[in-house]
């Protein structure tokens, strides 16, 4: 068994007791079907297989790769790519249950096209993103079964809402966002009303599934939001320069997700990030060659920039899992 200092860094590193916490805290809220996680947040099975443990058997995936990785890793009861796809031929020969977001009729002739079997109806209830009008799902839903695809129903992705600081105005938004959403499900039928994020995994009580993904490893940006959940993943990161006013360790941009904003460093204040390096002030004295821990602000893209996860107890590193679903 390796220690946390034979580490090259930097280097992704999983808390196995926040882990577990998240887990089992997870797994009490959302038992089961009420959750279909979402692997984009982690891209890593061997995780993947965690979750399935903790009673989840279906999956969220927003690439065709994760679906692909899930399939072949065995964790293939049901995978549902929440994403648009307008060629569908990989996901058509896979011998898994697979079921796909369509908001056109490009994408509903992409799906059929490609051999899926079953989607659902994605719709837009206030993120600027993928989805039709509510009013458009009833006629994306007929067309979809000429084409003789089965509707298993709506999903919508209310992410205006998910990481907003107050949480009445979380809960207003979701509700709004739900509306949409179950008018377009009554339009359409079916089982499934998949919606939801980490931010309203304990507000939004419309969907029949949620889609959370964040909440097994954690960021800052949620972090902020008072859940139940602990911080999980950091980057462990070795200091390489200490100037008087400020140190600098080898983390940067190419090593965090950046789009939340800074990192966050325990007793540190980060001042910027550059493509190989993170500059900081530290409360305390620092030595090249010290180790220190740098919280990311967006877990997501983080993990996908790294090939592996290392998880660990105090010194000791229990496993190291491959980030087996990163890529195209």
């Amino acid at each position: 068994m390796r220690l946390i200092s034979e580490l090259q860094t930097p280097a992704l590193v999983v808390e196995s007791a926040a882990l577990e916490h998240n887990l089992t805290t997870m797994a009490s809220a959302l038992p089961g079907a009420r959750l279909r996680p979402h692997v984009k947040a982690h891209k890593c099975t061997a995780l993947a297989r965690r979750q399935a443990a903790a009673g989840h058997h279906g999956f969220t995936c927003a690439t065709i790769r994760e679906v692909e990785g899930m399939a072949a890793a065995g964790l293939r009861d049901d995978l549902l790519l929440a994403n648009e796809v307008l060629d569908a031929r990989r996901l058509g020969v896979l011998d898994t249950r697979v079921t796909v977001a369509v908001d056109s009729a490009a994408t509903i002739n992409a799906a059929a096209a490609g051999g899926v079997r079953e989607v659902v109806i994605d719709v837009n209830v206030g993120l600027p993103r993928c989805g039709c009008q509510s009013e458009e799902a009833a006629r994306l839903a007929e067309m979809a079964h000429a084409k003789g695809l089965q509707v298993r129903g709506v999903m919508g992705y209310e992410g205006h809402a998910v990481g907003l600081d107050d949480r009445a105005t979380r809960v207003r938004l979701t509700e709004e966002a739900m509306q949409l959403l179950l008018a377009a499900h009554a339009q359409v039928g079916g089982e499934l009303i998949s919606a939801g994020g980490t931010g309203t995994y304990d507000c939004n009580v419309w969907a029949t599934e949620i889609q959370a993904g964040s909440y097994v490893l954690m960021d800052t940006a949620y972090a902020r939001l008072g859940l139940p959940f602990r911080q999980a993943l950091s980057m462990l990161a070795t200091v390489i320069s200490v100037a008087p006013a400020y140190a600098v360790a080898d983390c940067g941009l190419k090593a965090l997700g950046m789009d939340h904003g800074n990192p966050a460093m325990d007793g540190a204040q980060v001042l910027f990030c550059s493509d190989e390096h993170i500059t900081f002030i530290s409360e305390k004295p620092v030595r090249v060659g010290d180790r220190v821990r740098v919280w990311p602000a967006h877990i997501d893209p983080t993990v996908a920039y790294h090939e592996r996860l290392h998880v660990i107890s105090d010194e000791q590193v229990l496993e190291t899992w491959p980030v087996d679903l990163r890529g195209w």
